[in-house]
């Protein structure tokens, strides 16, 4: 029986001390903020029982003034008592007044206070989340500006667009897919000529880009303006023709005679990278808690807040937009708290900073919803 007690009580502890583990797991400082609330409603509670008792106390010593009052000489003693109390009474009420507006002003201001530094500790934790978003994104483009820059001067390229056979073209082709095979985040490579005119791709069995005309694309267009080898083209985040409208960025060199930096230009070499797949998965990796994610938006946006990558995957389809959104983007990093979608929320940002020799030029941005 005694066992059988101790084992009850042991688990009641366990259970307890389970309890407060799991409240002290789940402390942040809107929580404190939040128990500060419930404190000043408590003492605000507590301060009006006091008043209430210290009324009817009030009351009581009137009363009794009266009654002594009526009982004469005999009721002398019990109207000094009745006065006491009454004093008694006016100085608690005194007491409590100062209690009340001394207790409100110092909980309202660690209220303030708590929740200034909440505030403060979720915009550069979610700022600097932003900032790495962004810098992931950078360093990944920058490998593929230095891609497509070391491969125009691959021999098979240069001796393809030298030679313009067919044969040349198909070994070209062949080339290109071998170096597909190694380098998974590319749709496709395709070979221009100096007409615009798609002459070689490495992946002829899923795309028939050989044919197609693509002189007014950005990509070519920015290759053709580059003064040598060094230089790159680039479009930005859209649909692209040449591999059946699927999201990507396409980044672009011109091929030049001999594989020289500075030789003739003979073509254009541009790289068709697989965009959903980079970028996406850095927006939904972000390492936030399970309840955050339900009331944060993580995305990529371009100068006027176009959607390039989105953790609420509407890439191409939406704009942020908010108040303030112009200063907060001057900002190279930064937080504020504005409206968004008619919503409190906690807006965070960072700005593309570049890595190496490449900088993207884009915004990376959370979106938070404060809880109330």
């Amino acid at each position: 029986m005694t066992n059988t007690v101790l084992r009850s009580k042991e688990s009641v502890l366990s259970h307890d001390q389970q309890n407060k583990k799991e409240k002290s797991g789940n402390f942040t400082l809107e929580r404190v903020a939040e128990l500060s609330e419930i404190l000043a409603s408590k003492v605000e509670s507590a301060i009006n029982e006091i008043e209430r008792l210290n009324g009817q106390t009030h009351m009581i010593a009137i009363n009794a003034r009266i009654e002594a009052s009526r009982a004469g000489m005999a009721g002398k003693a019990f109207s000094v008592v009745a006065e006491q109390m009454n004093d008694l009474s006016g100085k608690i009420g005194v007491v409590s007044k100062k209690m009340r507006n001394e207790s409100r002003d110092s909980i309202d201001e660690l209220g303030y206070l708590i929740k200034t530094q909440a505030t403060i500790v979720r915009g550069t934790r979610l700022s600097d989340l932003a900032l790495t978003n962004i810098d992931l994104i950078d360093r990944n483009l920058y490998e593929r500006s230095c891609d497509v820059c070391w491969w125009a001067t691959d021999d098979g390229i240069v001796n393809a667009l030298c030679k313009k056979t067919r044969e040349n073209y198909a070994l070209v082709s062949k080339r290109l897919g071998i170096i597909l095979n190694s380098y998974t985040v590319y749709f496709d490579l395709v070979l221009c000529d100096l007409d615009g005119n798609v002459v070689a791709n490495g992946r002829p069995e899923h795309y028939r880009s050989v044919g197609m005309n693509v002189k007014n694309t950005a990509w070519f267009a920015n290759a053709m303006k580059t003064s040598s080898g060094k230089e790159f083209g680039f479009q930005t985040v859209s649909k692209c023709s040449l591999v059946n409208n699927d999201l990507s960025l396409v980044f672009s060199c011109t091929v030049r005679e001999h594989g020289e930096q500075n030789g003739q230009v003979i073509g254009v070499l541009g790289i068709i990278l697989r965009w959903e797949e980079l970028a996406q998965k850095i927006v939904k990796d972000v390492h936030i808690t399970d309840e955050e994610k339900n009331m944060t938006r993580i995305c990529i946006v371009d100068e006027n807040g176009l959607l390039l990558a989105d953790s609420k995957d509407l890439i191409l389809e939406d704009q942020i937009e908010f108040l303030g959104r112009n200063d907060l983007f001057k900002e190279k990093k930064g937080f504020t708290i504005s409206d968004y979608a008619n919503e409190k929320c906690c807006i965070a940002h960072a700005f593309s900073s570049g890595y190496e020799t490449y900088a993207s030029g884009w915004h990376s941005v959370i979106i938070q919803k404060l809880q109330t």
